[in-house]
């Protein structure tokens, strides 16, 4: 009797556990205050038209603007080498040009004259063959004097027209000087940009304390860039020097050919008038 009655009293007091147990979770959800969920970002629509923009701080103008007066200075030497390789290229192709056709018209037509000075007359005003016809011809009528005597008037005239010759070859080997020194010292005056870019990477690595790439990209970068000028300027310089040396030897081909002509008819010639 006394233990159905304990197992009554147990069965109820779990009942009871049972029911609390399942109430006390809906009473803290009903005290609980509402949490707001946490609003996204809002994104503006982006368009095709829109384009990012983003300024480089290791190109040209960074490099003029960040550079002291030895890398300016540096940069300036380099343009004007280019400008004078480029200005003497275009010139000397220009003038090489004209001799050449110069020397097809006094082909075409010198030695086909009666008279050497009207021959000459044909030829352009300022040419180089004019100038050599006209030195040839002054000297075949001038073969008189105290001191000209006891020269022949074969080696008179000779050395007249060579004189003349000369002249026209010097005119033409103008500028390749310079050609040949852009092209031998451009490499070495951007090879002083780059150890002076060095020194300034090595010089912020120093005083920053720590090796960071934006202390180094920059005097890096500004190395490299004057490596880059430098050996734009120095090969158009060196291509264009062989090239204008090549084309010299063929128009000065054309001048001593005609010069051999132009000697040998006034050798034979009574007159030039």
């Amino acid at each position: 009797m006394l233990l159905s009655r304990i197992r009554s009293l147990a069965t109820a007091l779990f009942a009871a556990l049972a029911v609390q147990a399942a109430l006390i979770p809906a009473a803290l959800a009903q005290d609980a205050p509402a949490v707001a969920e946490p609003a996204l970002p809002e994104v503006a629509p982006t368009t095709a038209n829109d384009k990012e923009v983003i300024d480089n701080p290791y190109g040209l103008q960074a490099l003029w603007a960040q550079g002291d007066f030895v890398s300016k200075g540096t940069l300036i030497i380099l343009i004007v080498m280019s400008m004078g390789s480029w200005y003497i290229l275009i010139t000397k192709l220009y003038e090489s040009l004209k001799v050449a056709g110069e020397a097809r018209a006094a082909r075409k037509g010198f030695f086909k004259h009666a008279s050497l000075g009207d021959a000459a007359k044909t030829l352009k005003e300022g040419s180089a063959f004019r100038f050599i016809a006209e030195s040839g011809i002054q000297a075949t009528d001038h073969h008189e004097g105290a001191l000209t005597e006891h020269i022949d008037r074969n080696s008179w005239v000779t050395m007249s027209v060579q004189r003349s010759v000369d002249d026209v070859q010097s005119r033409l080997q103008d500028g390749l000087a310079f050609l040949a020194t852009v092209g031998s010292t451009a490499p070495f005056v951007g090879l002083f940009g780059t150890v002076w870019g060095i020194y300034h990477a090595l010089t912020a690595i120093g005083i920053a304390g720590q090796a960071s790439i934006d202390k180094v990209a920059g005097p890096v970068g500004e190395a490299l860039i004057m490596t880059a000028i430098g050996l734009a300027v120095a090969v158009p310089a060196v291509l264009g020097y062989n090239w204008l040396v090549r084309r010299n030897k063929v128009t000065m081909e054309a001048v001593r050919s005609f010069s051999a002509d132009l000697h040998g008819v006034l050798m034979g010639a009574r007159t030039t008038r």
